[in-house]
């Protein structure tokens, strides 16, 4: 198994995913348990620290009232293009 920061998102969502399946199974021992918990926690920070980096890489396209379109770093916590907008108004 490649080590956690290497896998790609896609893959390392699938491991994740296993993991979590194979911990819903009840004829695991402890042991196996706590060896695949910390690996699904390893893999949740991993995504996590990729899905940040992703977002500090996005820019939306702001329109002005001007009607020009201007770059504008992206933020999630805001709902809607019309938010975005009257922000930089």
């Amino acid at each position: 198994m490649p080590q956690t920061h290497d896998l790609k998102y896609e893959e390392a969502l699938k491991r994740l995913e296993k993991l979590v399946a194979e911990l819903d199974k009840s004829e695991i021992d402890l042991e196996t348990r706590l060896k695949k918990f910390e690996e699904g926690t390893k893999l949740a920070r991993a995504l996590l620290k990729k899905l940040d980096q992703a977002k500090k890489k996005v820019e939306v396209l702001v329109k002005s009232e001007a009607g020009q379109a201007t770059p504008a770093p992206f933020d999630d916590d805001l709902d809607d293009n019309e938010e975005r907008t009257s922000e930089n108004a």
